[in-house]
């Protein structure tokens, strides 16, 4: 008797191994082949076929505005931490560190009004570092190059920096508009009234959300991008130019404090708060 359960026992084992192996083998299997260039600095220029996901399968639905200049300092050689660093977590569920391939959906603004494309970026990873680049369009390698405005403009000053701490702009663990706090809508109200009165002209306020170690990568990740688009609306919505509000998110990734896993649950979650924030960098014309 005691035979015939081992047998069984292996053999549903076999099985799920099985489908196991199916499931990953779909995984791998979806998206769709394009002709694309690596667009790595030094790398050959002959184009090779690169498998790209579907749009509707990333986890960060209609992607994310990047900050160009912190994407134009991608290239090869970087870690995969020096990579999220720049341009945050992949955008599809390819996870952090097992994969070779992570995928981004990124936006760019066009110029026209609000108007902006949407471009499919693709880093691969080559003995843990990074290789290649490849973007599904090949037009939008253009968004990187600089405009003519920004080669010949006087260098601006340097940047205005605030810092707002999470725990007072939302509820705990939350991040949408109705979430924000009435101390945190009257620390927003303040500071777009004082942008608006101390510059003649605003030319990007960057809006970066931070969260502490707490919970998964992910969730974080999420989390963080979600209360600095929140922070971006509101703003707006003050009367802050659109065009230059821009929200990131870097979950976990930039601690400024270091707290024991020894600590108690409350003294922990006391400690690490300095970690969850929002921080805005402002550049204009005084």
């Amino acid at each position: 008797m005691k035979s015939k359960q081992m047998k069984f026992v292996r053999a549903a084992r076999v099985a799920s191994a099985v489908a196991a192996a199916a499931v990953l083998a779909a995984c791998g299997s979806t998206g769709s082949k394009v002709e694309a260039t690596n667009v790595a600095h030094g790398a050959p220029a002959e184009k090779v076929e690169v498998r790209f996901p579907e749009p509707g399968s990333a986890w960060l639905k209609g992607g994310a505005f990047v900050d160009v200049e912190q994407l134009r300092r991608i290239g090869r050689g970087m870690t995969k931490n020096q990579v999220r660093g720049l341009i945050s977590h992949p955008h599809f569920g390819e996870g952090l560190f097992g994969p070779t391939e992570w995928d981004y959906l990124f936006n760019f603004r066009t110029g026209k009004g609000d108007e902006f494309v949407t471009c499919q970026y693709k880093v691969v990873f080559k003995e843990g570092v990074s290789d290649q680049f490849y973007w599904r369009e090949p037009a939008c390698a253009d968004y990187l190059k600089p405009k003519v405005a920004e080669v010949v403009r006087v260098p601006a000053a340097t940047p205005e920096r605030f810092q707002l701490g999470a725990d007072a702009l939302f509820a705990f663990d939350k991040s949408g508009p109705g979430d924000i706090l009435p101390e945190g809508r009257r620390q927003l109200d303040e500071l777009a009234a004082k942008l608006k009165g101390a510059y003649k002209r605003l030319d990007s306020i960057t809006i970066v959300g931070h969260t502490d170690r707490l919970g998964s990568e992910a969730y974080n990740q999420r989390l963080s991008m979600a209360r600095a688009a929140t922070v971006r609306d509101y703003l707006a919505a003050r009367g802050l130019p659109q065009g230059a509000l821009r929200a990131h998110g870097v979950g976990e990734a930039q601690p400024v404090a270091q707290c024991a896993d020894s600590l108690p649950r409350a003294a922990l979650i006391a400690c690490l708060q300095p970690n969850r924030r929002v921080e805005l960098e402002v550049r204009g014309e005084r």
